[in-house]
């Protein structure tokens, strides 16, 4: 099966609808989906719920669906580094579901694994626990949280088969795998595609069955986050 779209708003084009839900792969700027990031910008759709580690920065990744006001959620562990995101959550524009970093990524995990919730001594007697059950393990108390499961997962990877097996590229080998596994619909944005059979069944990190469509951006733009300190 060839699962090779011409390019992103393509592969994106009828799948993408207001008030979804988007699982987005990435870690800061890190093994973000560049190409199909900016197709959702392009796409104009709105009251969008992003599931992500971060939300980008100004002006790139994620940051540049705030800035379009596309985003009415975000689900995530890191908020930093993105002056717009505070302004949107600071004025109420903007809901945010506060997850601990390994709980989001079990989160994803457990959602596309088929498991509904799981039990974890993260957030225990913080915030992150209220509202939520508590049982008692072996003495300990943890908190129930449930799985993520999203209407459509975007993913980038270095090497893709034409049957959607991937390989990734060193930490861009971050969210990406969770991400994939984490909805029905998983696109994925390749540096390289390669034929059936190319690629030994030992490097594969993804298998093809989670995935439904491809897309080439051999040149992604890789942007690098600097941090200041004086």
């Amino acid at each position: 099966m060839n699962k090779v779209f011409p390019s992103a708003s393509a592969a994106l084009q009828d799948v993408l609808r207001d008030q979804q839900t988007l699982a987005v792969g990435g870690f800061g700027l890190c093994g973000i989906p560049e190409a199909l990031i900016l197709a959702v910008r392009d796409s104009g759709v709105k009251n969008l719920t992003c599931i992500s580690n971060n939300a980008g920065v100004d002006g790139k990744g994620l940051g540049l669906l705030l800035e379009s006001r596309q985003v009415k959620k975000m689900i995530a562990s890191y908020v930093g580094e993105n002056k717009e995101f505070e302004r949107q959550f600071l004025s109420g524009e903007l809901e945010l579901e506060f997850t601990p970093q390994g709980t989001l990524a079990e989160k994803l995990r457990a959602g596309g694994a088929g498991i509904p919730a799981f039990y974890t001594r993260t957030g225990v007697g913080t915030v992150v626990a209220q509202g939520k059950e508590i049982r008692e393990f072996h003495g300990k108390p943890y908190v129930m949280e449930e799985s993520l499961f999203a209407d459509i997962a975007l993913v980038k990877a270095q090497k893709a088969d034409r049957s959607g097996n991937l390989v990734y590229n060193l930490t861009a080998r971050n969210f990406n795998p969770n991400v994939a596994m984490a909805s029905r619909m998983t696109i994925v944005e390749v540096e390289e595609i390669v034929e059936n059979g190319a690629l030994s069944p030992d490097e594969i990190h993804t298998p093809g069955i989670f995935v439904k469509r491809i897309v080439l951006n051999k040149s992604p733009a890789k942007y690098i986050e600097n941090r200041t300190t004086r």
